[in-house]
């Protein structure tokens, strides 16, 4: 019978705050990265990677971090009908930090949090009932194992199998100070016996020598996994770090390299925390297709190598993508982390949805808003006022569905930016000093600290005058900023928007904007957006759609600009560029706002009318794009 779910997981999840700076105790610390965390909800992203179908079940707090959570495994993918959200509790967190290669320290937050108060309610048979395969993590019997034991139930009753991560922690257990997090195994047989009715139950078993050793009761190995094999039928996967994995299927023979063995692949261990559950997310993406053993220890050593060359958990782990490639193609970096190939692969497959049609209304301007300012008499408070107009406009025509955007800037637009994120419009905000040539970034001594003040929602937006005959010191000085941005957004997870102007400073023939393309493609910078004029030909418009597709066939797309352009005139490229898939639609400024903006600064019109004239005009050009788009993709 086919199920909707491969694999749901159960237990606890968290927020993960990673310290950045390496190589220091966690008193140190002066930022950290926020991630999802936990177990369960970690195997769930890490599943839904790789193309199965998951879900988890969890409670989270009613507050932005369980939010965060909630959209986080939305947008992963993952199934959230069995994340309940708790009223009362908080979602717990975990500080954690890379001090040396020996060591990684690990603070649990986690007093009466929202995951321990997991109860049977929360399990749903009609749910549980919808999956292939269930997950039930070791650590979680300390804290909600009647709901555990309940989702195993109905598992068994409807045929799913059952997986147990032994997932052991021993201060969640009460067995360590509430600050040893980082402490992996305390022998107890208060543990050993409450697992043991658990193993009989299961289909898979999954851990490291110490897990293997706390399940069994012994610790010797062998010992232990006999003694797991005495309780219970199912396949065994013992974890052994670098050295990879040994698989025990039947009976546990006299040597652990006897059993199914899964070589590791050497690479840089910097950081060892969630390697364990990226090593099942690939173990099980196997598994759940009943491909071979070995094949499943495969992916499983593989995704564990990506999670200890990289610093967080799941954002860490390796899509499907990612994954088949290494496989095929190994790296050529002991630190995977290094590899930009793999690097780009990965944000390519991980970034954040984007619409697949985007009409964007460009209110960015900086410098013409303050000549216009001038002219009209009118200060720049009125400036500001005028894009919180715009936003208004925009989302009129917007009305609440996806593909409509604004580019606003922050000197003159942070309010209007507040509200357009309210309205869930597409945002882009410049970067670059206007007008500059050389592109300069002024007063932005270090653009990784300014943009890391961004919110992760706002796309960075750089405009550049370039042309390829330039000379060549001015084209070098521009190259070398373009590199520096593009490195920022790159170490931050920022998109990067940029915009390429080449008819201000020489002739554009029709492989002019492609020449300028494939350069900045040939220094490495690999842009998620591309902003470029229209092109007066068919023929540029493919050599610019040859040069993406050559270089980086996962960049999102090109968006026109209208460089004030009559609508009709805007109309007729936009034609043009509508039959060229890579187009995927428009950032419009001055065609859309110029004539209300004039009137409204010298106020001769009212709000009411300026927020119409923009609307309509915005909502001509944009209805325009998709039907000429809905004509070119019939």
């Amino acid at each position: 019978m086919e199920r909707a779910l491969d694999l749901i997981t159960i237990g606890r999840t968290s927020i993960d705050l990673y310290g950045q700076q390496i190589g220091g105790r966690l008193e140190d610390m002066a930022t950290f990265c926020k991630a999802v965390g936990g177990c369960p909800a970690n195997i769930a992203i890490g599943g839904a990677r790789l193309g199965l179908r998951t879900a988890l079940i969890t409670r989270v707090g009613n507050e932005p971090m369980g939010r965060f959570v909630l959209e986080q495994l939305q947008r992963e993918g993952v199934v959230t009908t069995g994340v309940k959200t708790d009223p009362h509790r908080l979602t717990s967190i975990v500080l954690l930090g890379v001090e040396d290669q020996g060591r990684f320290p690990l603070l649990f937050y986690r007093d009466n949090c929202a995951d321990s108060a997991l109860s049977e309610d929360d399990v749903e048979e009609t749910f549980v009932a919808s999956t292939r395969a269930l997950l039930v993590t070791g650590t979680h019997f300390s804290m909600a194992a009647a709901a555990q034991h309940k989702a195993m139930r109905i598992a068994q009753t409807c045929g799913a199998r059952v997986i147990l991560d032994i997932d052991y922690r021993p201060n969640l257990w009460g067995l360590a100070a509430p600050g040893a997090g980082e402490q992996r195994y305390v022998r107890s047989a208060m543990v050993t016996e409450q697992l043991a009715p658990v193993l009989a139950q299961c289909d898979l078993v999954v851990g490291t020598e110490e897990e293997i050793h706390i399940a069994g009761g012994c610790e010797d190995t062998l010992e232990a996994l006999r003694n797991i094999r005495r309780r219970s039928a199912a396949t065994i996967v013992c974890k052994r770090g670098p050295a990879g994995c040994v698989i025990f299927s039947g009976d546990i023979p006299a040597r652990l390299e006897e059993g199914i063995t899964g070589a590791g692949f050497p690479v840089e261990v910097y950081n060892v925390l969630g390697a364990g559950d990226a090593f099942m997310a690939g173990f099980l993406r196997g598994y759940l297709h009943d491909e071979p053993l070995e094949r499943c220890a495969a992916y499983g050593n593989a995704c564990g190598a990506f999670a200890v060359s990289r610093l967080l958990c799941s954002p860490e782990f390796p899509t499907w993508s990612e994954l088949q490639h290494f496989l095929l193609h190994r790296s050529a970096h002991h630190a995977l982390r290094e590899d930009a190939h793999l690097n780009h692969l990965h944000w390519t497959t991980t970034r954040r949805p984007a619409p697949q049609t985007l009409t964007a209304f460009a209110m960015d301007h900086r410098s013409q808003f303050e000549q216009l300012a001038r002219v009209a008499g009118a200060s720049l408070e009125r400036v500001r006022a005028l894009k919180l107009l715009a936003v208004e406009a925009a989302g009129q025509v917007a009305d609440g569905r996806p593909g409509y955007g604004m580019l606003l800037d922050s000197t003159y637009g942070r309010e209007a930016l507040a509200r357009a994120a309210a309205l869930g419009l597409w945002l882009a905000r410049p970067v670059e000093r206007p007008g500059s040539r050389p592109l300069d970034f002024e007063g932005i001594p270090s653009l990784a600290a300014h943009l890391s003040e961004w919110p992760v929602c706002q796309t960075v937006k750089c405009l550049c005058l370039y042309h390829p005959d330039d000379p060549q010191e001015l084209r070098e000085r521009q190259e070398r900023e373009l590199l520096r941005l593009y490195s920022a957004c790159r170490a931050l997870g920022r998109e990067l928007l940029l915009e390429i102007v080449c008819s201000r400073h020489g002739r554009v023939r029709d492989d002019t904007v492609a020449q300028v393309l494939t350069r900045l493609y040939e220094l490495g910078i690999k842009p998620d957006w591309w902003k470029l004029e229209p092109q007066a030909s068919e023929q540029g418009w493919t050599a610019c759609a040859e040069a993406i597709q050559t270089y980086d066939p996962r960049c999102r797309g090109i968006l026109v600009l209208g460089l004030d352009a009559p609508l009709e005139q805007l109309s007729s490229a936009l034609q043009l560029a509508a039959r060229f898939e890579g187009v995927r639609g428009f950032a419009v400024g001055r065609s859309i706002f110029a004539d209300a903006a004039h009137a409204w600064l010298e106020r001769r019109i009212t709000d009411e009318a300026a927020v119409k004239e923009m609307a309509d005009r915005f909502r001509l050009l944009a209805d325009r794009w998709r039907g000429l788009r809905a004509e070119s993709f019939a």
